[in-house]
């Protein structure tokens, strides 16, 4: 699947195909996606997760064993379903929180009100993901139900709880605290993200409000500081408003800091309708801000394809510039 073809159905989101041609399909609970069904398609080592949408401009079609993704009676891409562990392939990728406190204007977790795990309930889930000997990391996630500082606290317990049975790669995405970098990392995490969400201030004022752009940054810093350099990385999501101009602008801002932003297409959802201007990128728009992205990781020493956890080695959302181009 060529990046072209890749960013084509990134841009659409989604197909029309019968769930029942799919097997098992989950529905996310953390992000600007949680709440839609949703299954990962690999096309020669190239992988996408797309949204079921019987309006969708794209078909799909099972055909000798393979699912064939068409477009105005084309096909574009051909390659086969693949299984999720938790949340994504070869990953248990857990939500501890699916409850938040903060009112992002993009974010339709807010409104869903899920469920916050307990301690056994996530430590289970690990243990029948490692069960089936595909689990290559586990990746931990949280919305915010109280405070950052409890989820901070949570976090912690869980990965001392994991580091004193397995041995595979952690990585951790939570809100920041002033001392959540140092205790994530002395607990046994590998990896860190902090999400900015947008560069631009002006919008990130508008569609965070219960947020802080400068205090993610400071943590985005300090986390190259204590977890090193191709280890923290940043959801960056096109799509609320911004120009080109600026986003790029932000993407040399996270990467002369040492940190790997994600380029993530904006979602709209039904439930934040009115609330704020999320409109999905263009293929032609994806291309341009990944290549220039992968012209900066390049310049600047950074690898997108050094990840061993979360969204950056799945792929199934966004273009790695490594991986993928």
């Amino acid at each position: 699947m060529k990046p072209e073809v890749k960013a084509e159905l990134i841009a659409i989101g989604s197909v029309n195909i019968a769930p029942i041609l799919l097997g098992r399909t989950t529905i996310p609970t953390a992000g600007p996606g949680a709440g839609k069904l949703a299954f990962f398609f690999n096309s020669n080592g190239h992988r996408v997760r797309l949204g079921i949408n019987s309006d969708s401009p794209l078909q799909g079609k099972k055909e000798n064993g393979e699912l064939v993704i068409m477009k105005d009676g084309q096909e574009i891409a051909r390659g086969v379903i693949e299984e999720e562990l938790i949340h994504c392939p070869e990953q248990a990728f857990i939500t501890m929180c699916e409850k938040c406190i903060f009112d992002c204007k993009f974010c339709p977790v807010p409104k869903l009100q899920g469920k916050v795990k307990t301690m056994d309930e996530m430590l289970s889930m690990i243990e029948k993901a490692h069960a089936t000997g595909m689990m290559h990391a586990i990746s931990i996630t949280s919305g915010v139900e109280i405070s950052p500082e409890q989820e901070v606290d949570r976090a912690e317990e869980l990965i001392h709880k994991l580091r004193e049975k397995y041995t595979v790669p952690i990585g951790v995405s939570v809100y920041p605290t002033k001392d959540s970098t140092r205790r994530l990392k002395d607990a046994g995490a590998d990896e860190l993200k902090y999400n900015v969400e947008t560069m631009d201030r002006e919008i990130f004022n508008k569609v965070c409000p219960g947020g802080g752009l400068e205090d993610v940054l400071a943590g985005l810093c300090e986390g190259v500081e204590i977890f090193g350099r191709n280890k923290v990385c940043s959801n960056f999501i096109i799509g609320l408003g911004e120009t080109d101009e600026s986003a790029m602008k932000g993407i040399e801002e996270l990467v002369f800091m040492g940190v790997v932003p994600i380029l993530r297409a904006a979602s709209p959802h039904p439930l934040r309708k009115g609330e704020a201007f999320i409109e999905r990128p263009s293929a032609e728009r994806l291309m341009l801000l990944i290549r220039f992205l992968r012209e900066k990781l390049d310049e600047y020493g950074l690898r997108a394809d050094k990840f061993q956890t979360m969204c950056l080695p799945c792929t199934g959302c966004d273009l790695n510039p490594h991986i993928d181009m």
